[in-house]
């Protein structure tokens, strides 16, 4: 039916890699069509090599095309393309440009009202009340009429390059057998991040056991992983090492292959730790569980007990002890019972475990205030 088919996400990398499934699905639905997917530059590594696309479409949209003449150029380019449906699947005024003006025959999604009346259909983002996945999948039932979901989770492939760097720094790093926990610590919001000082017990007490602790992340969280393992006291050991700001994501990717388990807030690393199939143990303040929890049935997500969460703020506006309750209230203790549950369950790298179809509901461990 469709000869041509554009998919819009200009979202960040978690928001990027949840599309995943619906490339999937249309590529199962379509075998013959050629599917396109346009994202951001500086995300090309999450999706580049997606095997169910045919072309990777990038836009520079902190770059060379944050300005209105060279957009517009943009937007010739996507026109000229002659697709017959577009899927905008990020609701902002961007990308609902972009769909609104691609001359795409069928143009369904989400958009701002702006942009709307250029649409075929508009759909709501359900992501407060169902995973954000399942909200790009009521996008193909009720707009594009599809009925076989062929949902494999999140995906992501790296070039064999990338690959092979990732496993050299590893065990560069790591002496052979020693089982390693990534940690990734930063987020986006200050209300998604646990405290330092809870992290660095965490550990401690992993290397004194004898496993081996990766801290994982981008630049800008360079100094919030030094205050952390400021705070430890196994800062010295051979088994701690810092990898902060020096992988590309699709090294990330690869390292995660080779670690046992993935210790991390609600940010975009947990998204790639989903797609490359490692067991996570995430705490979650202010975000909707029900929108963005790992999704992976091996996940553990940890719910903060206070009464103000999901607040979706970036910044808590309570003061004093109050502050981040969200994330003062969830111990270490708890957390470490489930990491240590899933280093038991499965205790080998991410790249020798199984992966199961279909299973995507993480379990979920709600914890009482007070």
């Amino acid at each position: 039916m469709y000869k041509k088919i554009l998919v819009i996400n200009l979202m960040h990398i978690g928001d990027l890699l949840l599309v995943t499934p619906v490339l999937r699905t249309l590529r199962t639905n379509f075998p013959a069509a050629h599917i396109a997917l346009l994202a951001d530059k500086k995300l090309a590594d999450l999706v580049q090599y997606n095997r169910n696309i045919d072309e990777c479409l990038l836009i520079d949209k902190k770059g060379a095309d944050d300005n209105v003449p060279n957009f517009v150029k943009f937007i010739k380019k996507i026109r000229a393309k002659n697709f017959d449906l577009v899927i905008n699947l990020h609701r902002n005024e961007r990308a609902s440009a972009l769909a609104a003006f691609s001359g795409a025959k069928k143009i369904v999604g989400y958009s701002k009202p702006g942009f709307s009346f250029l649409f075929t259909t508009v759909l709501p983002n359900l992501k407060a009340v169902e995973h954000q996945v399942q909200s790009h999948f009521d996008v193909l039932s009720k707009a594009v009429g599809i009925k076989n979901f062929d949902d494999g989770g999140l995906e992501m492939w790296i070039d064999d390059e990338s690959k092979n760097r990732a496993d050299k720094i590893f065990h560069e790093n790591f002496s052979a057998g020693t089982a390693v926990v990534a940690f990734n610590i930063g987020a986006s919001w200050l209300t998604k991040r646990w405290l330092d000082r809870y992290f660095a017990r965490c550990a401690d007490i992993l290397i004194e056991r004898g496993y081996g602790v990766a801290f994982l992340g981008g630049g800008m969280d360079k100094e919030i992983v030094e205050a952390c393992v400021d705070k430890m006291e196994q800062k010295e050991s051979p088994l701690l090492k810092i990898f902060t700001g020096k992988l590309t994501l699709a090294e990330v990717a690869g390292f995660l292959d080779n670690c046992a388990l993935m210790l991390t807030t609600d940010s975009g690393p947990m998204h790639i730790g989903v797609a490359r199939n490692i067991p996570i143990v995430t705490m979650f303040g202010a975000s909707p569980v029900p929108g963005f929890y790992p999704y992976d049935a091996k996940d553990i997500l940890i719910k903060t007990p206070v009464k103000c969460h999901p607040c979706g703020k970036h910044i808590c506006p309570k003061s004093g002890r109050e502050n981040l309750s969200c994330m003062k209230n969830i111990p270490v203790e708890v957390v470490m019972r489930c990491v240590n549950e899933l280093l038991f369950t499965y205790g080998q790298p991410a790249q020798k475990i199984p992966r199961v179809y279909g299973k995507y509901q993480c379990r979920i461990v709600e914890l009482e205030e007070g």
